[in-house]
């Protein structure tokens, strides 16, 4: 039960745009064995003067294409499925559009409980219906 909020340039395509959404959904899939269709994301996108950014940060360089991207999800995951997944987005990421890995901000907010979500019609949903 993630949910993503992408902040991203502006200027960048809408089909880039798509597939680091994509990117970070299928991540999401494989690594923390979220259902396909459990696919809530915003894309945010920034004018230049809306993003803030070091040139570097502990030996890693950034430029005017970095990406954040915060991950709100249920506690419950181990510290080395959380590696595999930032490296899961930030590989494919790369891999399939021109933003370079070292650009990819990832931060994962964890809660506890489902009765910090609501899917719908202003209710919390049974826990039998959801997964972390």
């Amino acid at each position: 039960m993630p949910f993503v909020r992408i902040s991203l340039p502006k200027k960048l395509s809408q089909e880039t745009k798509n597939t680091i959404s994509e990117s970070i959904h299928h991540s999401l899939i494989e690594e923390f064995n979220i259902p396909k269709d459990d696919y809530f994301h915003v894309i945010e996108e920034l004018e230049p003067h809306q993003i803030k950014y070091p040139e570097s940060y502990l030996g890693i360089s950034h430029s005017d294409e970095i990406i954040y991207v915060q991950i709100t999800a249920g506690q419950g995951r181990s510290l080395e499925q959380k590696k595999k997944l930032y490296h899961q987005i930030a590989t494919r990421i790369s891999a399939t559009t021109s933003i370079l890995i070292n650009n990819v901000i990832i931060v994962l907010l964890e809660n506890n409980g489902h009765e910090n979500w609501s899917f719908g019609n202003g209710e919390i949903q049974e826990q039998k219906h959801l997964k972390k």
